[in-house]
């Protein structure tokens, strides 16, 4: 593990902390595996992120504010694509997505997965080709499925017979074809959150494969030879560090190929293994590079294809938020400073859980650092609070702070780029925060700021 740099710890501690979490060396100092590559901090103590300080960031576009390091976000869709050159890498839209996100990772020769119609939409409007968009989703309605249809999305995965039949009535009544993935529930248990662990039995996604539903999916499909059986899905989770568990789900998937070849003779082209990479939210995170992901997950395939005297098929994987999550960081200022009877210390500032639910839905850990200058005083064990009505509105459990953070300050918190602005709400009335994207120097705005007009404009009563 890399020395600690910021807390962001699972539970209640006192104002000590637990044994393993001590107070920097260094209190400005940054731990490059969790902030976007360009980050620097400046002479003067600020961050700046692509050339640019943080300081005239807030200062054009406010606070808080999502800061996506383009260059970042760009190199992170090479690196994947370079690790896997010979597969299909899918950008998650359910971990951030607009239409410049669309334009960049579809420039940068990305697939892109959506489950949603809204998803689909922007997707379409930013011009993503259509047969680069997988459509997930385990309830997608007949307006979704027509309009996957007529655009001519290049994978649907199935996930219920419902939808077998509903997808296979609507192609034929256009009389296309379209290519589907069956998405198989392989039983294994990823070493993560309840919440974002997807391939155990009991959950809503996909066909279980023990109980044989997978199984019958494909004999389904492939019988009424409507829909373009092209595979099989997995996805057994979320910010997942052990490699085990696609060891595990591979042989299964694979085992269910070789059944559906022995009794109808069909040998499918592709096969996604899904991903759901972890990154670093705090120096006790320490994930995979893509090029040791390839060859681990290659190596896994091809064993197991050997094994069932299978070919080789086309690999998918979608690293899900392991592109975009640490590619921004969230700036906000402080707006009040709190010691509670030598307890504990809160930092309030001025977002909160309208921004970054992860904290309160998943027990979250993030980092943080006092960014809008550099300070000589001690460290100072503090918690990282919202503005909300909402004593569980935690942005930053516990943090090492400048004990001088004062009312004004700018304080970032990276790793946001997946999750947070995608799950944000308007708890309190509070407007969503702006999107930009920094490069070269240059700041764009790329999702404005909600205003209180924008939550007025739907109240219609």
């Amino acid at each position: 593990m890399r020395a600690h740099e910021a807390g962001a710890l699972h539970g209640e501690i006192g104002s000590r902390g637990p044994a393993w979490l001590r107070p920097p060396a260094d209190v400005n100092a940054l731990v490059p595996p969790l902030w976007p590559r360009t980050v620097t901090r400046a002479v003067d103590g600020a961050l700046a992120v692509g050339g640019l300080g943080v300081r005239e960031i807030a200062a054009e576009f406010g606070t808080p504010v999502y800061v996506l390091d383009e260059d970042d976000l760009r190199s992170r869709c090479r690196d994947f694509r370079a690790a896997f050159p010979d597969a299909d890498v899918y950008y998650a839209g359910k971990a951030f997505l607009c239409r410049a996100v669309v334009r960049m990772i579809a420039e940068e020769g990305m697939f892109l997965d959506v489950c949603t119609g809204g998803e689909l939409a922007t997707a379409l409007s930013a011009g993503m080709p259509a047969e680069r968009i997988g459509f997930h989703g385990n309830n997608k309605s007949v307006a979704e499925l027509t309009r996957a249809l007529d655009a001519g999305v290049g994978r649907i995965v199935l996930d219920s017979f419902t939808e077998i039949d509903r997808l296979t009535a609507l192609a034929r009544e256009r009389g296309v074809r379209p290519g589907v993935l069956i998405r198989v529930t392989v039983g294994v248990e990823a070493h993560t959150h309840e919440f974002i662990a997807t391939a155990h039995e009991d959950q809503k996604f996909g066909f279980s494969l023990a109980g044989g539903a997978a199984a019958a999916a494909a004999f389904k499909v492939i019988d009424e030879g409507v829909l373009d059986l092209l595979g099989l899905h997995s996805h057994i989770g979320s910010q997942i560090f052990d490699a085990s568990g696609f060891e595990v789900s591979a042989r299964r998937v694979l085992a269910l190929q070789a059944q559906i070849r022995d009794a109808r003779g069909v040998e499918l082209p592709e096969l996604d293994l899904g991903g759901g990479f972890g990154i670093a939210y705090t120096t006790q995170d320490d994930p995979a590079a893509p090029q040791d992901l390839a060859k681990r997950l290659r190596k896994i395939v091809d064993g197991e294809c050997a094994a069932e005297r299978l070919a080789v098929p086309r690999l998918s994987i979608e690293p899900g938020r392991a592109i975009v999550g640490p590619a921004v960081f969230t700036l906000y200022e402080v707006g009040t400073v709190k010691n509670v009877d030598g307890i504990r210390t809160y930092v309030s500032v001025d977002g909160g859980m309208s921004d970054n639910i992860r904290t309160a839905l998943y027990d979250a850990s993030y980092s943080a650092t006092l960014a809008s200058r550099a300070s000589a005083a001690e460290p100072l064990l503090a918690r990282v609070v919202g503005k909300h009505c909402e004593s569980g509105d935690i942005v930053v459990k516990d943090e090492f702070l400048p004990a001088d953070v004062q009312a004004g300050d700018l304080v970032a918190v990276p790793g946001t780029g997946a999750y947070c602005r995608s799950m944000a709400s308007n708890y309190n009335h509070v407007p969503r925060p702006a999107v930009v994207a920094v490069c070269d120097g240059r700041a764009r705005l790329i999702v404005r700021r909600e205003t209180e007009e924008d939550l007025l404009a739907l109240d219609v009563g």
